[in-house]
Order: C-alpha cells, then sequence, then structure tokens
C-alpha cells in the first residue's frame, strides 16, 4: 500500500520526466502537465489500480481514464509507463518521427493505456460518457474518469455532453476539471470567462466536489469522497484548482508555459528544483 510520501516521491519524478521530455523533444506542453501531476499520480497508484498487463480497448472489468486535454500528454506518459505500462526508456521518444509517443495520445500508435485519440478539445468527455454507459449496460461496475480543462470548457460540445450524462443518470462517471484558470491566449477569465462554475455544475445536474489538487493528501482524500457518490442517479464532478507550473518556480501560474519548452539552461535549473526519487528513464 503506496504511502502519502510514496505518492508524491512518484509525482516528482514525474515531474522530473515531462520537463526532460519537453526539452529533448523541444516542443510540449509543460505548464499544465506539471499543474496535474498530483492527480494524475494519485489516481493510477491509489484510486484506480488498472492492469497495465493485460491492457484493453474497452477497458472492461477495471476502472478507465480518459484524458480529454491531450495536449498533457507528457504526463500522462510518464505515468503510464511508471505504472507498467510500456518500458520507461520509450519517454525518450517523445514526440520523435515514429515514435509511439506523439504529441497528443493517438490509438493509430498501439501504446498501451491509450483508449481515444485525444487534444482536439471538447470532446473526451462525450467519450467517457459512452464508456460509462456501455459499462451499465455490461453490467460492469467499474467507475469511469475523465480530466478536462477549464479553458477546454469554451467548447459547447461539453455543454450537451454535461446535460446528456445528467439526464441519462451516468452515475459511474468522475470527470474532473484542472481548474488552473490559464490557457495558452491568457487567463481564462479575459479570454472567455467560465462565471461562477460550480454553480453551473450544480444546475446541470451533477454533484460537484472541490479540492485543491497540488496537495497529495487532499487529493487522494477528495478522489475517494467522489467514490461515494457512485450509484446515486448523479454524475460527479471535481473542480480541482491547480497551479501551472507547479514545482518548477519560473513557470509558477504563468500561462506563458502552457505551450513552450524549457531551454537547456532552463531545465537544468527545474531540475535543481525536482529532487530525483525513482531515478530518470
Amino acid at each position: 500500500m503506496l504511502s502519502i510520501e510514496d505518492l508524491e516521491n512518484i509525482a516528482t519524478q514525474v515531474r522530473r520526466d515531462i520537463i526532460r521530455m519537453v526539452n529533448g523533444a523541444q516542443s510540449g506542453h509543460p505548464g499544465g502537465s506539471l499543474g496535474c501531476a498530483d492527480f494524475l499520480t494519485a489516481l493510477y497508484f491509489k484510486i484506480m489500480k488498472p492492469d497495465p498487463f493485460n491492457f484493453t480497448a474497452d477497458g472492461a472489468g477495471e476502472d478507465i481514464f480518459i484524458l480529454s486535454n491531450g495536449h498533457l500528454s507528457a504526463l500522462w506518459y510518464s505515468v503510464l509507463a511508471r505504472y507498467g505500462y510500456f518500458d520507461l526508456k520509450e519517454l525518450s521518444t517523445f514526440r520523435k518521427l515514429h515514435s509511439r509517443l506523439q504529441g497528443h495520445p493517438a490509438t493509430a500508435e498501439g501504446l498501451p493505456g491509450i483508449r481515444m485519440s485525444s487534444g482536439s478539445l471538447g470532446q473526451g468527455l462525450s467519450v467517457a460518457i459512452g464508456a460509462a454507459l456501455a459499462k451499465k449496460l455490461n453490467h460492469d461496475d467499474h467507475l469511469v474518469y475523465c480530466l478536462l480543462g477549464d479553458g477546454e470548457l469554451q467548447e459547447g460540445q461539453n455543454w450537451e455532453a454535461l446535460m446528456f450524462a445528467a439526464a441519462h443518470k451516468t452515475d459511474n462517471l468522475i470527470a474532473i476539471v484542472d481548474y488552473n484558470g490559464k490557457q495558452i491566449d491568457g487567463p481564462v477569465d479575459k479570454v472567455l470567462t467560465l462565471g461562477n462554475l460550480k454553480a453551473k455544475m450544480e444546475a446541470f445536474g451533477w454533484i460537484t466536489l472541490t479540492m485543491y489538487g497540488n496537495n497529495m493528501p487532499k487529493v487522494v482524500e477528495t478522489l475517494k469522497n467522489a467514490q461515494k457518490y457512485v450509484g446515486i442517479a448523479q454524475p460527479v464532478i471535481i473542480l480541482m484548482t491547480t497551479q501551472m507550473g507547479y514545482g518548477v518556480d519560473f513557470m509558477l501560474d504563468n500561462h506563458e508555459w502552457h505551450g513552450v519548452f524549457p531551454s537547456d539552461e532552463q531545465t537544468a535549473v527545474a531540475l535543481s528544483q525536482l529532487t530525483e526519487t525513482l531515478g530518470d528513464y
């Protein structure tokens, strides 16, 4: 059984992976990936416990995860590799020609752990709802988790999906919004404000929880709490406040690091702030 300290050590190593991968590729999206590292580490290593050695596309008989904001691919690839889906050394091929680790996750490359191509924003929640309803039809009592970005909620398809999930009592689905208030063009409130997001989600019929996503004990506690609402005829959504670039001081809360790679000098500074805990790939 992994402790909170164990999870924190994994998340720190994942952050090291992200920095090295994006620097090595000279492209990628470090900001949001760093901010969501605690959440995705907790989800895989503490909450879902999926089977990396018997991966199936339909995810029958296990909890599944959908990454809607697919530009956080460096984060997801690191977590998948460290959980055992594929060899850690493959992280060095991130965004390289013919690599299975493309800039946005894709199924064509046959990478274990990936069940949908994502990154064309606004689509992941719809897929997650379909997967959750399929589990109900198949009498599979496992859950579906889906991560979305806050800026992504400016895409209209999400709101149709939110209505649909509530109307169809999709109560085996837990959605999580990375609520860092930043997107590629600047603060979300200046690009297109989301208003009172909690009130909107509740009005759309979702059980709505909140948490600070850069505190591992709170992340684990809230995810476990969300599971308590499964099976009561309403979907669950967690508004997860995070800090873009968490763990690296010069990236922290700066939207300019949404999709910019660090130079070699900046990479060295970032890695000096992230203690190597499990060994680099």
